[in-house]
């Protein structure tokens, strides 16, 4: 079976890390003196918005922890991902950012989209001069994020790795794996599978309601994507039917356990294949939106360049609001 980000959540329900993690935290009983204590934030990623965006747990002193004791934390919060940041001294930070290590309830991951941008923003918060760059040293490489205040907040732009695209699918074959007609599909446009860190196969669907209209057969999603052998995590679905002209694209992205209110990582993926395909312009910046379908609207703000015929520069965006903070103890 496919190793999927989110194959082992029990459940998923709105803002409710903070709420399991103080549940953990006095089933411990009262503080004794060997007890461990680590602090740890909430995020709302990819939007202005309380309690909408895509929800992430921050432990912002992870030293200490086990690597079990860290994906034990993970399916603790029964969010799709929770990052521990590994303090290191100024000088170490300076040359190499932020030690993250970035964990889902099935495993660790070298890359993931919004706790990159989520992480980013509670680091920032902490810091007084709050700087207008943090870089993430994560498994998949130093990976920067750039700040800059407006009257939404505190935008976030990450810069991934530059695009890998594999292979480029039969729509007639995609089409029966994932319950759509084959004219459902954008005829103009490839489905292909792309990596910026992480592979997701981009689905372009005509209409928005052939998009809001999926109903999946999951066993077919992960055969099929075996069968692919380029190692992508999802089907990332995606039409310029979006009924807004200020949104370019709206996207899903769905497993067995449930949809995904914002793939950072797959929107990076999505910015090149639109630059590729010339569904924006290189440099152009636009608005992904994505969650609506699951009741946590998000806004993903992506951008890529190009440099004759390789792309690069691949930029994926969005604000984020702090909802929780508290203690664990261990």
């Amino acid at each position: 079976m496919k190793f999927s980000r989110r194959a082992l959540i029990h459940g998923v329900a709105a803002s409710a890390a903070g709420g399991a993690l103080v549940k953990y935290a006095e089933a411990a009983g009262p503080p004794a003196a060997a007890n461990r204590r680590f602090s740890f934030a909430q995020i709302d990623v990819f939007t202005s918005k309380p309690l909408e965006g895509n929800q992430l747990v921050v432990f912002t002193d992870a030293r200490g922890l086990t690597d079990a004791e860290m994906l034990a934390l993970a399916r603790e919060t029964t969010l799709q991902e929770t990052t521990f940041v590994f303090p290191r001294d100024a000088a170490t930070t300076h040359l190499e950012g932020f030690s993250v290590r970035i964990f889902s309830p099935g495993g660790e991951m070298p890359f993931a989209g919004h706790p990159t941008l989520g992480t980013a923003n509670i680091l920032r918060m902490q810091d007084p001069s709050h700087p207008s760059t943090v870089f993430l040293d994560l498994k998949a490489g130093k990976i920067p994020v750039v700040f800059r205040n407006d009257a939404c907040g505190a935008f976030g732009e990450m810069t991934q790795l530059d695009p890998v695209f594999g292979k480029t699918h039969d729509r007639n074959m995609v089409a029966q794996v994932i319950g759509l007609r084959p004219d459902d599909s954008d005829q103009e446009l490839p489905i292909q599978t792309v990596s910026t860190g992480l592979g997701f196969v981009i689905v372009p669907i005509r209409t928005l309601k052939a998009l809001q209209s999926l109903r999946l057969d999951f066993d077919k999603n992960e055969a099929f994507l075996h069968a692919a052998g380029e190692n992508a995590l999802d089907f990332h679905y995606v039409t310029r039917d979006t009924g807004d002209p200020n949104v370019r694209l709206r996207a899903r992205n769905i497993d067995r356990v449930g949809e995904d209110p914002a793939t950072g990582s797959a929107s990076g993926c999505t910015a090149a294949w639109m630059v590729k395909y010339g569904v924006t312009k290189p440099d152009e910046q636009v608005l992904i939106r994505q969650g609506i379908e699951a009741n946590r609207p998000s806004e993903i703000f992506v951008r890529a360049s190009r440099d004759g015929d390789r792309l690069n520069n691949v930029r994926v965006g969005g604000y984020a609001v702090k909802v929780m903070e508290g203690e664990l103890i261990l």
